[in-house]
């Protein structure tokens, strides 16, 4: 039985039910000529989501991705150091003298999984400098992401990978030049790295990585495209018109929809371009045209990841028309069956 056969026979009621009406609703959208922004959150790459995403990415399922900088790197460091990886199937019960051991042996724990520090991290750090490096000298600066595509592109052969490329999200996303936006880079691996980098002398400068205020200018931009095919602003418009900012989706060039893996930057901070565009830069567009989130964080008061999602009406990011589920579950369960939903597997 497929996937799709076996979702539409049992998952028919609770969260099960959600999971399968957001799936319909993704799948929808998409093959209405929605375009779709996937945020990634926690530690997906490392829950090895690559295996259903790329799929996603190259049936041209997903055409943007929000992500933490350890989703971006993880990605890279299983890519090439999958071997050296190490599983605790018991790691509830570490205690912590047995956690300290890990760290003496360089393996730094994420839930059930070791990332070997030697084998993965330094590795790609001594790739990644020389391109930092090679981008100064020249007077270059690009985002995350893109020196993560330099990286594929230029320092990485297949024989140094030990998976299959095509499990890997990041790989297909380079191959189709996916626009990632990546806010807060700098809690990451490779940006802790940067940072060192810069105050031993190596670099001189913190300029050579985009900052954050340019990923949130470049995701307007995108939006804008996408959406509009404009980017122009509108200075005629008050803020008393708010609501005639607001592009009906028929009138749209392409609607976006937002689906959200987990909580925290990687789905705050991209939620927010619609309200910016509309009452910052005063220009119209359509508000967000789908909404689901993958999220096992409470309803609660003053939660943002716990907020159900017609709190974001108030805010300017959905509207009441806009097809809106959370499904409160395990992330590493639910992506990869609504991924293969979608795919039809």
């Amino acid at each position: 039985m497929k996937i799709t056969e076996f979702v539409d026979r049992n998952y028919l009621h609770f969260n099960a039910a959600t999971l399968a009406e957001a799936a319909r609703a993704y799948s929808r959208h998409v093959d209405g000529g929605g375009a779709m922004l996937v945020t990634l959150a926690g530690a997906m790459s490392t829950a090895e989501l690559g295996k259903s995403l790329a799929e996603m990415i190259r049936r041209g399922k997903v055409d943007a991705i929000c992500c933490t900088g350890a989703n971006l790197e993880e990605d890279v460091f299983n890519l090439v150091a999958h071997d050296s990886y190490r599983r605790i199937p018991d790691w509830r019960h570490l205690t912590p003298e047995q956690e300290r051991e890990l760290a003496a042996k360089g393996l730094n724990r994420v839930t059930d999984t070791c990332i070997p520090e030697e084998e993965a991290m330094r590795v790609i750090e001594a790739k990644m400098v020389a391109l930092w490096e090679r981008a100064e000298r020249s007077g270059e600066r690009f985002f995350p992401h893109e020196f993560t595509y330099l990286l594929l592109r230029e320092q990485l052969e297949e024989a140094d990978y030990q998976i299959d490329p095509r499990d890997s999200w990041l790989h297909a996303a380079c191959e189709a030049n996916l626009p990632i936006f990546v806010p807060g880079w700098e809690d990451s691996t490779l940006g802790n790295m940067y940072v060192a980098r810069v105050l031993a002398g190596t670099l001189s400068s913190y300029g050579v990585v985009r900052s954050g205020l340019e990923t949130m200018g470049a995701l307007a931009e995108w939006y804008l495209t996408t959406t509009m095919g404009a980017t122009e602003p509108n200075p005629s418009t008050g803020p008393d018109q708010r609501m005639s900012l607001v592009v009906p989706a028929e009138e749209a060039k392409q609607t976006v929809g937002f689906f959200q893996i987990g909580g925290g930057i990687a789905g705050d901070f991209p939620i927010c371009v619609v309200p910016m565009i509309h009452q910052d830069l005063q220009q119209p567009c359509p508000i967000w045209a789908y909404f689901c989130q993958i999220s096992d964080s409470t309803t609660s008061y003053g939660s943002y990841s716990g907020a159900v999602p017609a709190e974001k009406i108030t805010w300017g990011k959905l509207d009441v028309d806009t097809p809106m589920f959370v499904i409160e579950s395990d992330a590493t369960i639910v992506a990869p069956l609504m991924f293969g939903y979608i795919l039809d597997w």
